[in-house]
């Protein structure tokens, strides 16, 4: 009796243990909601505050943590501030950058969406000069001091690319043509501060694509070269030993799409090294190479793992099914090594390429600030 009372207590002390396991995520998750519900409520009553007893002053007293909010991208800050109070978004710097320019030298994009909000006002905030005479798009052509760190030199350059064609897409014509103090238009800021990306994204895309060029070779002509000498040698009449055998089959196939995808992977390879990689290919079509080239391979070294997995079966295998489990083992950490190398960048640039971006308007700001009817 003693036994199973204190087995029972254990059990119950390892079922609470577990439950505070459990919920102890759920309750930091909960708290930090509860914290940042609490932060905005207590922005709001200072806002309507400001705003109540002392309107004049309005102006001086958001235009630090509006510049603030912006340059670090905290866009629940510039959202309720542009809710309660409508023309802060007329607000400039000592710059004379409006918040949605800053945005933009800052590559802020959750920030930069708000401007979906303002509608009729979205071509005056955009077109407005600032000390250096730079329109929205002037700024868009700069470099930034903080670069996108979550890629590569051509993932950075795609990155400013969609920046600049975002801002000028929202922008109004006139933008495009339009001279700074240094007598340039946004092409020409665009063109001459990118020239060091445009190197490093064009010396990353061929140095990778000739690294790959020469692994998908070598697969093609391993491939093709098993194609030529079947495994078991051929009957009188010519025919393969095994070609009645199922794995033999399997072999046959897995071997013919690997060298489909390797030649395939070689061909947009040496379409990336061909490439004189202007500044417009860095937007999709090189980005559109990579991707095809790296699946290509990877279905290859896929196949090519398949096929030696199968014949080495059909030979040494002898019909015995345990010998499948150390073939599909091994046959499978190479291709295991393959994507988790790989598979971090692979998934960065399908985003970035094929993805919604990152100028997107969200519907909780949509449903909450309509700074237009206010203006």
């Amino acid at each position: 009796m003693l036994v199973c009372t204190v087995i029972a207590c254990i059990i119950v002390n390892d079922f609470n243990i577990t439950d505070q396991l459990l919920i102890q995520p759920i309750r930091e998750i909960q708290e930090k909601k509860l914290l940042h519900s609490q932060a905005l409520g207590l922005l709001q009553f200072l806002c309507k505050e400001v705003i109540t007893k002392d309107f004049l002053k309005a102006d001086r007293i958001f235009q630090l943590p509006l510049e603030q909010a912006t340059m670090l991208g905290i866009h629940e800050i510039v959202e309720k501030i542009l809710e309660l109070y409508p023309y802060a978004v007329y607000l400039e710097n000592h710059k004379k950058q409006t918040i949605f320019q800053q945005a933009i030298v800052f590559r802020q994009e959750k920030v930069f969406n708000l401007i979906h909000q303002l509608e009729e006002s979205r071509a005056i905030v955009l077109s407005k000069r600032d000390a250096s005479n730079n329109n929205a798009l002037h700024l868009a052509g700069y470099v930034p001091q903080k670069l996108y760190v979550r890629g590569g030199a051509a993932l950075q350059m795609q990155r400013e690319l969609q920046w600049f064609k975002e801002v000028e897409r929202l922008g109004p014509p006139t933008n495009r043509e339009e001279r700074n103090n240094e007598e340039k238009t946004p092409q020409q800021v665009f063109s001459d501060t990118h020239k060091n990306l445009v190197k490093e994204g064009q010396r990353w895309m061929k140095d990778t694509a000739n690294s790959c060029t020469i692994v998908a070779s070598l697969i093609a002509t391993v491939v093709f070269a098993a194609a030529i000498q079947v495994p078991g040698g051929n009957d009188n009449n010519g025919r393969p030993i095994f070609d009645q055998q199922r794995a033999f089959i399997i072999f046959g196939v897995a071997n013919s799409l690997a060298l489909f995808f390797s030649i395939a992977s070689v061909i947009m390879f040496l379409s990336i090294l061909t490439s004189p990689c202007a500044e417009e290919d860095f937007l999709f079509a090189l980005p559109n190479r990579m991707l095809i080239g790296l699946g290509s391979l990877f279905i290859s070294i896929l196949c090519t793992m398949t096929a030696f997995g199968a014949i080495l079966y059909l030979v040494f295998g002898e019909n015995k099914g345990w010998i499948l489990i150390p073939v599909v083992a091994f046959g499978c950490y190479p291709v295991y090594l393959f994507v988790a190398l790989q598979f971090p960048f692979l998934k960065e640039m399908m985003k970035s390429t094929y993805g919604s971006g990152i100028f997107k308007q969200s519907d909780r700001i949509s449903n909450r600030l309509d700074i237009k009817k206010r203006l």
